[in-house]
């Protein structure tokens, strides 16, 4: 049924090229920060395969701030986007979108420090930078910190948003550690720099970046929420795909800058074993979903009663979709 409907659509989208009548546009909000991570993959994959042209969409990436994922969410308020990558915590903490999607599940995050530092204990009295303090990565850092006996008061913290910006802090000298994603873990490790530990050692379970939309805004246009949704599944699907495997290493490399061999051991981690890093097929884990949750009301950024994680998320366009 659903590669039926797929053939529709795909020839639905050819007929309205043929005839010269526009697409319908859809403004896809992206993080400053994301926009030469990894974090982005699976967008790039989708607009490389033409996976968002097939479900016929005009599919826009907009950055309207440069920043992160703390300013999204009230992008999709001023008319800049229409839906747009966001980290869980910002969605949870505005309480103004709904997740339709997950982009990335269980974030690796290393904890990269200097060579002379040996073990986390090393890092007290010295300064550390995480990412904005209420986001999943400074969370997790948090909990792993505390997992060898550091609490945050016994570091000093400096702010750096962005792996890249975390990367430059570490190589500069002004941060002892930070915590990196892949590629820039890899590459630091392959330059002497030491892991000590990593985030999933902390947080094992946890959804981590999803698509957000105004609710309003998607119950009045169901159809191209829908459609992107099947685009986004589709995308993951292809990154799981072996026969696939050389267009995601390119596609690594060309939009974070790093070597082919780095490329390859970043999906060596994520999928040989599969650490779940990725959804299957854009799919949310709610029991992921209520992780983000308990883990920001442990941090004291979400004041008891926890909310129920439904609260954030609608997932009647997954199953529109046939994904959820």
């Amino acid at each position: 049924m659903r590669t039926i409907a797929h053939a529709l659509v795909a020839l639905a989208a050819m007929t309205t090229a043929a005839s010269g009548a526009q697409l319908p546009v859809l403004r896809y909000g992206q993080a400053y920060s994301a926009t030469n991570s990894v974090y982005s993959l699976p967008i790039a994959i989708a607009e490389r395969e033409g996976l968002f042209a097939r479900e016929g969409l005009d599919f826009r990436v907009v950055i309207p701030v440069p920043g992160g994922s703390d300013k999204m969410i009230h992008a999709l308020h001023d008319d800049t986007i229409d839906i747009t990558h966001v980290a869980t915590p910002f969605l949870v903490r505005a309480a103004l979108a709904v997740a339709i999607a997950a982009e990335f599940n269980n974030p690796i995050y290393s904890l990269i420090a200097h060579p002379d530092i040996t073990r986390v204990a090393d890092l007290k009295g010295k300064v550390v930078g995480l990412a904005d303090p209420g986001g999943s990565i400074t969370v997790s850092m948090r909990k792993l910190l505390a997992l060898h006996g550091v609490r945050e008061t016994d570091i000093r913290v400096k702010t750096i948003e962005g792996t890249q910006a975390r990367w430059n802090c570490l190589k500069r000298g002004e941060c002892v550690a930070v915590p990196l994603g892949q590629p820039q873990d890899l590459l630091a490790q392959t330059e002497g720099f030491r892991l000590l530990g990593l985030s999933t050692d902390a947080v094992p379970q946890y959804v981590y970046t999803v698509t957000a939309v105004r609710k309003s805004w998607a119950e009045a246009n169901r159809d191209l929420v829908v459609r992107y949704v099947r685009g986004l599944a589709a995308a993951h699907r292809t990154i799981r795909d072996p026969a696939k495997r050389p267009l995601v290493i390119k596609t690594i490399v060309e939009t974070t800058g790093v070597t082919p061999a780095i490329a390859e051991r970043t999906m060596a981690l994520y999928l040989e074993p599969d650490r779940k890093v990725l959804p299957r097929q854009a799919e949310i884990e709610m029991a992921g979903f209520a992780q983000v949750i308990a883990s920001m009301g442990e941090a004291g950024l979400l004041k008891a009663p926890l909310p129920p994680p439904d609260r954030f998320v609608d997932l009647q366009y997954l199953r529109l979709a046939g994904m959820q």
